[in-house]
């Protein structure tokens, strides 16, 4: 809840309270308070009108179309992000990446992992054992190539990262695992931690 919501809850409490302090006045103070009251609560229902059109507008800036995407990504990660292709084991640039940050979809940019839950595998693609907070990702059961796995996709744009397995060495159990090209990376400021 923000600052301004408080103060709405107040304003409107005080011009109720108002309204039956008032009651015994004559009607002309009856009707000067209840316009004011719908002048109030017009005025908070556009504002969370304007609210919820920004939070949307984030969606509304993704493509919408295949040919869209193909504008914005490169081959190769329209290939893994939007065809669900997998780079080839040990020749992605995140697998023996060290820094500190948050690793972060590629095709939309939404923070995906922090880089305190990334783990060396040993099985060709960037590791890590839970996502940066719940939601982000969307899993969904994947029955291609003759095997039962879980795909792993951005929560957002639904890109395809890879896959995620019960067979994590840390206290999750979890080892997702992650084509390089499906994600970004921000390296963390010197003076901030990194939030999980």
């Amino acid at each position: 809840m923000g600052r301004y919501d408080s103060h709405k809850k107040t304003f409107i409490i005080e011009t109720i309270w108002a309204i039956f302090a008032f009651k015994t006045q004559t009607k002309i103070k009856m009707k000067t308070i209840l316009s004011n009251m719908l002048l109030v609560l017009a005025f908070i229902s556009f504002q969370a009108c304007g609210q919820k059109k920004m939070e949307t507008n984030k969606m509304e800036n993704l493509p919408k179309t295949e040919a869209e995407w193909k504008a914005k990504l490169s081959e190769e990660e329209y290939y893994i992000l939007r065809q669900k292709g997998t780079e080839r084991p040990y020749t992605g640039a995140f697998l023996m990446h060290n820094e500190k940050g948050v690793y972060t979809c590629k095709g939309c940019g939404a923070p995906l992992f922090s880089s305190n839950s990334k783990f060396d595998s040993h099985c060709g693609w960037p590791s890590f054992d839970k996502e940066l907070k719940a939601g982000v990702i969307k899993e969904t059961v994947d029955n291609t190539l003759g095997m039962r796995r879980v795909e792993i996709t951005c929560g957002k744009c639904g890109g395809h990262l890879g896959h995620v397995f019960d067979d994590g060495p840390t206290e999750t159990g979890l080892r997702y695992c992650v084509n390089s090209v499906s994600i970004g990376f921000e390296p963390v400021k010197k003076d901030k931690k990194i939030k999980e």
